[in-house]
Order: structure tokens, then sequence, then C-alpha cells
């Protein structure tokens, strides 16, 4: 099965990255963790990935 979001933007990644945590943090949200997916990859397997970031966001009152 495959499913996804996608959204294309005319920001470079790290204004996207930017207005993204600005946004939550708009809504009352924090990022507690940020996991970089290309830095693990080729760490732990060599591998060589595009730019991508799991943020783990949280709203502790929602």
């Amino acid at each position: 099965m495959t499913y996804y979001i996608a959204k294309t933007v005319t920001k470079t990644y790290e204004e996207a990255l930017d207005a993204v945590t600005e946004a939550l943090k708009g809504e009352g949200f924090g990022v507690l963790t940020e996991i970089d997916v290309r830095e693990t990859l080729k760490k732990k397997l060599d591998v060589d990935f595009p730019k991508y970031k799991i943020l783990g966001a949280c709203n502790p009152p929602l």
C-alpha cells in the first residue's frame, strides 16, 4: 500500500522547515524531536537520501 501527502512549495528546504516550525508554534505546538532521516541513513547504512526530517510536534493541552 502506498500513501502520502505531498505539497510543492517555492521555498528552499531550510525556509520550508522554518515556516513549518513557526506555523506549529503559532498553533500552540512545540517541536520536541527532529529526526534527520538523510543523516541517519547515511550514518547507519551508507545510503544517500534526499533531505528529509521528521518533526515530533506536541501540544499537551490538545
